[in-house]
């Protein structure tokens, strides 16, 4: 990777990370599956218009369009937990446990995809599922107890994510351009988050509305859900998957640093040695060898 394409892919990383903490500004005053929700609609309209724009079909009218539909109803359930799990846990936590992604992958592409766990992935694994226990038991000394709550529904948002990647994997990759995954994923997901907004969330507005939640809010719908996943997906077809995803673990770093700065979410040991262990794990999963000299 060339250094123009490692600057992009580390300002990527840092506004992912951050993003953590702008969910939680925004849900000061707006319920989280809510906010989940208006996510999914702008950025989606900045898709179809994209789409649009572009001159790809919005939708396709073969067993494509069913994947399509599948892929947002995962997405959906991914982000209802990751937006759920943010009133109990903190940002910084959240950040370690929902990046677990990759390792899901690994085990499901591994009994799925036919992509075999080699030795390096496998102690990755168990490295990651170290850090993660670590993670667990490393809880501020001040904490709320609904805060394995929030734990837990930011490891089902992994779960749903990892199944996510999967199923496109399977059934999308290069049978659809990227951009149409893109607005499948957002299109989709509207209905689900409606429905689970309706049925858990009888209050959507909670608080005042502020000018740092509607930043907030601009912040994870355009630059998050819009524009840096379109980037991301460029990135996809310029240079080597692999070489992308070893770069991911940068993402879990930049989440635990913003709660810790922003927050001032207390940066336990356990979330430090455990951070360090699920990033070692994102790199030791992803990790290609070199073929040059060969």
């Amino acid at each position: 990777m060339d250094f123009a394409g490692f600057l992009v892919l580390l300002v990527l990383t840092m506004l992912w990370g951050v993003n953590y903490f702008a969910i939680k500004v925004s849900t000061t005053g707006l319920s989280p599956i809510f906010t989940g929700l208006l996510r999914s609609v702008i950025a989606s309209a900045f898709g179809v218009a994209y789409c649009v724009a572009s001159g790809q079909p919005l939708f396709h009218r073969d067993v494509r369009l069913f994947h399509g539909v599948m892929v947002g109803l995962l997405f959906a359930a991914e982000f209802v937990c990751l937006y759920l799990g943010m009133l109990y846990t903190n940002a910084a936590r959240a950040a370690v446990f929902v990046y677990l992604s990759p390792f899901f992958v690994a085990m499901g592409a591994h009994f799925f995809l036919g992509e075999r766990l080699n030795v390096i992935k496998t102690m990755s694994l168990v490295l990651a599922f170290f850090g993660v226990c670590l993670v667990f038991a490393g809880k501020p000394l001040v904490h709320a107890k609904s805060m394995a709550r929030g734990d837990m529904l930011e490891l089902m948002a992994a779960l749903f994510w990892g199944a996510t990647t999967l199923y496109i994997k399977r059934y999308l990759a290069g049978a659809v351009h990227p951009i149409n995954t893109f607005v499948y994923q957002l299109v989709f997901s509207i209905p689900l988050m409606l429905i689970s907004a309706l049925s858990i969330e009888p209050v959507w507005i909670t608080g005042q509305i502020s000018g740092a939640i509607m930043l907030s809010l601009l912040y994870q719908s355009v630059i998050i859900a819009f524009a840096s996943y379109l980037a991301w997906f460029k990135l996809i077809h310029t240079y080597p998957v692999a070489s992308l995803s070893v770069f991911t673990f940068l993402t879990p770093i930049f989440g635990v640093a913003s709660g810790v700065v922003f927050l001032r979410e207390t940066l336990t040991k356990g979330l430090v040695v455990g951070l360090a262990c699920v990033c070692l794990g994102i790199y030791g999963t992803n990790y290609r060898p070199s073929l040059r000299g060969r």
